[in-house]
Parts: C-alpha cells; sequence; structure tokens
C-alpha cells in the first residue's frame, strides 16, 4: 500500500470523526469535488426541508441546527482568504438577494457560531430559480483547479468558487 494512500485514510479518518460527532441522528448527505490530481473537498450538510427550515437574513444558518462541514485535502482560496488543509464549518448567510458564506475553523459538536474563528468569509452569487427545490441541496461543480460550490433552497440557488492552491 503506497504512502499516499494510507496518509490519505488517516486524513480522512481524522476529517470525519468530528462531523460523526456532530451529527443529531439525522440523516446526513455529503457532495464531493474530485480534483485533477486526486484529491478531494468534501461537504457534509444535513437535507433539510425547503418548506419548514426557517433562516434569518443576516444570520449565519446550520441547517437543521448542525453547520455544514467542509473537509478538504488540498489548501484553498475562498475570496482573498485561503484555507489549510483541515476540517472546517460551513455557515450560509441569507440575505434578500445576496447570500454569503462563512467557513469557521470550530467543528466543536454543539458549539454556538463564533465569527471570530472564521478562516474565511465571501459574498455568493445568489439568484432566484423556477422551480423549487423541496429540500436543501449542496453541490460540486469542478472545473480545472475551481470547485464550485452550489447550494439550492426553496426557489433560491447560490454559488461560490473555492480554487485549490
Amino acid at each position: 500500500m503506497s504512502a499516499t494512500i494510507v496518509w490519505r485514510a488517516v486524513l480522512i479518518s481524522l476529517l470525519l470523526a468530528p462531523c460523526v460527532a456532530a451529527q443529531n441522528g439525522g440523516n446526513q448527505s455529503t457532495t464531493t469535488c474530485n480534483l485533477d490530481d486526486g484529491r478531494q473537498v468534501y461537504i457534509r450538510y444535513t437535507p433539510v426541508s425547503a418548506k419548514q427550515e426557517r433562516f434569518s437574513n443576516g444570520k449565519p444558518w446550520a441547517p437543521g441546527g448542525t453547520p455544514m462541514t467542509l473537509f478538504t485535502e488540498v489548501q484553498l482560496s475562498l475570496g482573498s482568504s485561503v484555507i489549510p488543509i483541515g476540517a472546517y464549518t460551513v455557515y450560509p448567510i441569507p440575505a434578500r438577494g445576496n447570500w454569503s458564506i462563512a467557513v469557521n475553523k470550530n467543528v466543536t459538536a454543539g458549539s454556538a457560531y463564533d465569527e471570530k474563528q472564521d478562516v474565511a468569509r465571501a459574498q455568493m452569487e445568489t439568484a432566484q430559480v423556477e422551480s423549487a427545490t423541496e429540500q436543501l441541496e449542496v453541490a460540486f461543480a469542478h472545473v480545472g483547479a475551481r470547485c464550485s460550490l452550489r447550494i439550492y433552497i426553496g426557489k433560491t440557488a447560490s454559488f461560490v468558487d473555492f480554487t485549490a492552491k
């Protein structure tokens, strides 16, 4: 077995531990961005009902009460910030017509959002789509060194690019 495979297995195990501990018994979904060099970026989230989930404009949102979790095997840039290899929580911040996103280094289960622990924050492209989704959908679109995060809930679609360094 090559050292790269062993390293990847150890890293993924370490990165998944906080997320597994944070699960509140609900269903979790994962979306993955596979980079050209074989490294990956993952986001784990709770696919909540678009009709039942409520969020406040300008406030960090944790779908189903559990923040999304980002795992990255590669250093990323988001806006002007650099995100090192590791595990992070991700908070979309809804606002009328213009969402943003915060990547936070606190992955402790049950902890409250603390803006002081943000490692990156960026504006998202936000648009209204014609047909509403019934539940939260999160996906990556991969182009070259970019992993474009796409978040859909109800008739809102928001997008932001993470770029591998």
